[in-house]
């Protein structure tokens, strides 16, 4: 069965994700800008690029509501 909308369980389920890896992003990049030694910042930068990417996905998926 195909449907367009999501359970209420899962947009729950969803936006606790969303708020999850917002909070993951503003933590890299806040100490990425704190940071001296330069793998560690290159690996906080690589980690707020991804994670940029992870929420915009799930923010696609969420307006769409899974219409593929």
């Amino acid at each position: 069965m195909n449907t367009h909308y999501l359970a209420p369980h899962e947009t729950y389920e969803l936006h606790e994700l969303l708020t999850f890896k917002n909070l993951c992003l503003t933590k890299s990049s806040t100490m990425s800008a704190l940071v001296q030694d330069p793998q560690l910042k290159n690996i906080l930068q690589q980690d707020v690029t991804k994670t940029t990417g992870q929420i915009q996905r799930i923010q696609e998926f969420m307006t769409n509501r899974g219409e593929q």
